[in-house]
């Protein structure tokens, strides 16, 4: 590829509330779809690796072999480097998924979790992915739909939150209800082997209804998506910070229970 690289609009940003939220993530978790593929001596490629916390497993999983995780945001990828530090067969670099510094043929899979969603083009994604892997190699992604998301006891706060993601993502080019497209993406993207799976998220324990609910009211107020919807007409701060109080009163609720899809798929390089 040649030119200015890519640069899509990332609706989440990397605020502190953000970064908390994405460094609990883990491989035994949002992985486990392809793990019982990885055998140790692979080469792995993480695309979209945030602070490395999936990453990291992911490394532990194919050693002695290599995982290189690449990622737009510096500040983030600075997050990662600690965290890997004391995995020899880890590295990171900055890079868009959709000019990789990377030969073709140069990986046994690549991987991408909650990726899709945010780009404005994720078959040529895929394609970039598939570029890299070598023929009979494996592209595996996973994505959340959002339109699958469903709180109890039901929240017009939350109803409000959800409408107002889905269109600030829409404006930012790409789809929050990217999981469903997972199929025809890969498919596009002319990858072959295709199988998709689904997972469900589900939140009930205290500390987690309580980290999610607070963590979103968090970001509603003071990361980019805040910013954005500013920005863009879509919201006052009035509103903003109803939908945040709306997130924390859901937190305390005693009946309070959240889940939503996940679709992964796991594609072979023809």
């Amino acid at each position: 590829m040649s030119g200015e690289p890519r640069r899509d609009a990332y609706t989440h940003g990397h605020h502190a509330s953000v970064v908390a939220q994405h460094g609990r993530r883990t491989a035994e978790e949002a992985a486990a779809f392809l793990l019982p593929r990885l055998r140790p001596g692979m080469r792995l490629l993480d695309a979209g690796c945030g602070p490395g916390s999936i990453t990291a497993g992911l490394a532990r999983r194919v050693a002695p072999g290599e995982v290189v995780g690449v990622d737009a945001e510096p500040a983030v990828l600075a997050i990662a480097r600690e965290r890997g530090a004391g995995l020899p067969n880890l590295r990171f670099e900055q890079a868009s998924v959709y000019d990789l510094p990377h030969a073709a043929d140069s990986f046994d899979a690549a991987y991408a979790h909650q990726l899709l969603q945010h780009l404005a083009d994720p078959t040529a994604a895929l394609r970039e992915l598939a570029r890299v892997v070598r023929p009979g190699g494996l592209v595996a992604v996973r994505d959340s739909d959002y339109q699958t998301m469903i709180g109890w006891p039901r929240s017009d706060a939350i109803e409000e939150w959800r409408a107002l993601y889905t269109e600030m993502v829409r404006r930012n080019g790409a789809d929050a209800n990217a999981g469903r497209r997972i199929p025809s993406w890969l498919a596009r993207a002319g990858l072959g082997g295709i199988e998709v799976s689904t997972t469900v998220a589900l939140m009930r324990e205290r500390d987690e209804v309580r980290n999610w609910g607070d963590s979103w009211a968090e970001r509603v107020t003071a990361s980019a998506f805040a910013a954005q919807a500013l920005d863009r007409g879509l919201a006052t701060r009035a509103d903003l910070e109803r939908i945040a109080a709306g997130w924390r009163a859901w937190a305390r609720d005693p009946e309070a229970l959240f889940l939503f899809v996940h679709v992964e798929g796991v594609a072979v390089v023809p």
